[in-house]
């Protein structure tokens, strides 16, 4: 009886202690093969990006037409990893001021 009690408390105590779903379906692949599947198979194009420290760079790529996006961070040695994907991408435009008025 309590072998089957001990046991069961292990097994769902190993289960709590294991990483999130998402980190494990992480996908990494070279950035130039990334950029063609999302450039032919998504028509996505490169919206912006930036450094997030000196070792990674982080992308926002999107499709107009489609409203799909998709975020990757790729590092030094030309590998990128999806961050994040999603559909009804909204672009939004910065509004410049005219001036004063008078």
């Amino acid at each position: 009886m309590y072998k089957r009690v001990i046991s069961t408390a292990l097994i769902f105590g190993a289960t709590a202690l294991a990483p999130p779903a998402f980190a494990q379906s992480m996908q990494c692949l070279p950035r130039e093969a990334l950029v063609e599947k999302l450039t032919t198979d998504y028509a996505e194009e490169l919206t912006g990006g930036g450094l997030q420290n000196p070792q990674q760079l982080l992308e926002v790529w999107s499709s107009d037409s489609s409203g799909s996006f998709t975020v990757f961070i790729t590092r030094p040695n030309g590998v990128s990893c999806i961050v994040a994907t999603g559909l009804q991408w909204n672009s939004v435009q910065a509004i410049k001021e005219d001036g004063v008025a008078g």
